[in-house]
């Protein structure tokens, strides 16, 4: 079995590239020839690197950046030279760039198409892409998203159902640095750290945590990671509703602190109000250290079904900072419930969201699709 991931960008900044180089590296690692082929970004050069014996990272130069889009044509002349050696092309969506290069391809064989998200803030992009992204629905013989419920529910897929599947995203657990995590417990002493990573933009909803920090008392610390363009108007609301002892921004974090930071932290909280976080790995990263989540209910998204109420952490409604500040009192005055959420927390992780698991699934997912004809 040979099988091509198909998409997105090297080096790896944002989740669909990192679900990409996680099943490269975990099929490989397990003896399954896989490679990855994706188009490159921040001035990266194009490059073939042999990752092991079993996997290879393709790299290609991108040409210019155009609505989000990286526009590789490197990618078209490669595939259409590589595609008759695999079995199975995975291709992951959204990237306009990969379904036109797959199109022009000319590959015969079977195609499971990666549905991480519907496209939804760039609607002129879609107006031009859908034709394609239609042809790519049809083309694949397989649909698998990252939660049932996101692939169940989009718009455009509730004509494909019958070939629809899931795949939860998987992850190896976090791995910190013991010293470096006690530094963090003791710069937060006395504190509860309610602990928030992403980029500083609107759909994470940043605006409702912070304001949530008025109804908490001193004993709290809200610490958010993360650059983006909304970086000053947070600062600035901190300091206009005063919650600058209780509400930190820390702007980029490394890898390596953000794993520090996950296991220091007493719980994770995600504040994101838009279909636009369909999973959110750093939820299933923070219950790998045991933390509960809490978390916004997005109609259409797989980020409650990732967090589950009452059982992995708490789930309330979105752009309610008052919601917020409430399940986290709850969370922190309720010792039983911590302590539940705390170990639901975990299990769920060791059930669903290992990279183990996303693996096995894949795995077992080529495996079906090769059987028909």
């Amino acid at each position: 079995m040979k099988i091509l991931q198909l998409g997105k960008f090297y080096p790896i900044r944002g989740g669909v590239e990192k679900v990409m180089y996680d099943l490269l590296l975990g099929l490989s690692e397990a003896g399954v020839h896989c490679d990855m082929l994706c188009a490159s970004t921040e001035d990266y050069p194009a490059d073939t690197i042999q990752i092991n014996p079993n996997g290879k990272l393709i790299v290609v130069p991108t040409q210019i950046k155009l609505a989000a889009t990286m526009l590789a044509p490197a990618m078209i002349t490669t595939l259409r030279k590589i595609a008759k050696e695999y079995d199975i092309i995975h291709i992951h969506h959204p990237d306009p760039m990969a379904t036109l290069a797959l199109f022009l391809s000319g590959y015969k064989g079977k195609v499971v198409l990666h549905w991480h998200s519907d496209i939804l803030k760039q609607k002129n992009l879609l107006k031009v892409y859908k034709p394609l992204q239609s042809w790519l629905i049809k083309r694949a013989q397989l649909i698998v998203g990252t939660t049932p419920v996101y692939v169940h529910e989009s718009d455009f897929l509730q004509h494909v159902q019958y070939k629809i599947d899931h795949i939860p995203i998987g992850v190896l657990p976090i791995q910190s640095n013991t010293d470096q995590v006690q530094i963090l417990k003791e710069r937060y002493k006395n504190k509860k750290m309610i602990f928030s990573l992403g980029r500083l933009v609107e759909y994470k909803g940043y605006e409702y945590l912070i304001k949530a920090a008025q109804e908490l008392s001193p004993d709290y610390q809200i610490v958010i990671g993360g650059k983006g363009p909304l970086m000053e108007s947070l600062n600035q609301l901190i300091i206009d509703l005063g919650v600058q002892d209780r509400v930190t921004l820390l702007g980029f974090v490394s890898d390596e602190d953000v794993a520090n930071y996950f296991e220091a932290s007493d719980a994770f909280c995600l504040s994101s109000i838009m279909k636009t976080e369909a999973f959110a790995i750093v939820q299933i990263e923070a219950m790998s250290c045991g933390k509960p989540i809490i978390s916004a209910h997005i109609p259409g998204s797989g980020v409650s079904w990732v967090n589950q109420d009452q059982q992995s952490g708490l789930v309330v409604d979105s752009c309610d900072a008052h919601a917020l500040a409430v399940a986290i009192k709850q969370l922190f005055t309720d010792k039983s419930l911590y302590q539940t959420l705390s170990e639901g927390s975990r299990q769920r992780f060791e059930q669903y969201f290992t990279r183990k698991a996303m693996v096995e699934k894949s795995l077992q997912l080529y495996k079906k699709i090769l059987e028909i004809n």
